[in-house]
């Protein structure tokens, strides 16, 4: 399987919006370029002309498609086919067959498939087996609002438990099929710190990376992604002590074995990644 590759901060932008193409593209780490729901049904067809036109990165750009039941499914597909662009996101994913239709229509696609529905939630590790599909992410508003709920977060901003196992779910399935996780955007723009802590749980927990809706949450979502200083310091003492200490051993303080070592692996290989973009 393959990954993502995009770096940690992907900003959503309307298709419909090509001015706003390549500020979004110079922002973050990629850009999606959306023709599902930020798109009204008067403007889909201008929006799949803005994309087919576009002259951003293709390695740094996904376009988002409508679900396979829309009726502007194949339109969407068709349009991604005679751009430059190959990563497509599928909105509402809930099965490989579905994954099947975007590759026949896209032959060199890589897929993203984006579970936001109950159906999609318990379909995850049959997504992400599929050979095309390279990332997965979560949805949580459309997830509760399949299940007849209302929000997917408390009084406190926090998700509830179906939104929490949902994550979850798609977290799992990613690691275990080797493809990008991608958490969830954060609805309110205004939380900048609440961005930063929602995207350093995403990092510590394993996501490769997290969406936004809005430029203000680019930086903290870098910020959260790349190791601090000491972190990275930390991680290389400990693997230059591994170095000479094989098996288990004592470190400052703490037992030291294989899970230990591979999350300084992990620290020191984001760092790297950040230096690098």
């Amino acid at each position: 399987m393959a990954a993502l590759g995009m770096g940690p901060a992907l900003l959503f932008c309307p298709g419909d919006r090509p001015d706003r193409f390549q500020k979004a593209a110079d922002r973050a780490d990629a850009v999606i370029l959306d023709l599902e729901d930020a798109v009204g049904g008067e403007t889909k067809t201008a929006a799949r002309e803005a994309v087919q036109a576009a002259t951003l990165d293709p390695a740094r750009t996904i376009v988002r498609v409508q679900d396979a039941s829309a009726a502007g499914f194949d339109d969407d597909l068709a349009a991604v086919a005679a751009s430059p662009f190959r990563t497509v996101m599928l909105a509402k994913a809930e099965s490989s067959e579905q994954v099947d239709r975007v590759v026949a229509a896209v032959p060199d696609a890589r897929v993203v498939v984006l579970c936001e529905t109950a159906r999609g939630v318990l379909a995850a590790e049959s997504l992400v087996a599929h050979d095309a599909v390279v990332g997965i992410m979560w949805g949580a508003e459309d997830l509760v609002a399949s299940l007849g709920g209302t929000s997917s977060r408390d009084e406190s901003s926090a998700y509830r438990d179906v939104a929490m196992h949902a994550r979850s779910r798609v977290l799992l399935a990613a690691g275990a099929f080797g493809v990008t996780a991608i958490d969830a955007i954060r609805a309110d723009i205004t939380d900048l710190d609440g961005a930063h802590a929602e995207a350093a749980d995403a990092a510590a927990s394993g996501f490769g990376a997290k969406a936004a809706i809005h430029p203000n949450h680019i930086e903290p979502y870098r910020r959260a992604f790349a190791p601090t200083a000491e972190q990275v310091a930390e991680a290389q003492r400990v693997l230059a002590a591994a170095e000479a200490t094989p098996g288990v051993f004592s470190f400052e303080g703490r037992m030291v074995d294989e899970p230990i070592l591979r999350h300084a692996r992990s620290v020191v290989a984001r760092a790297a990644a950040g230096d690098d973009s």
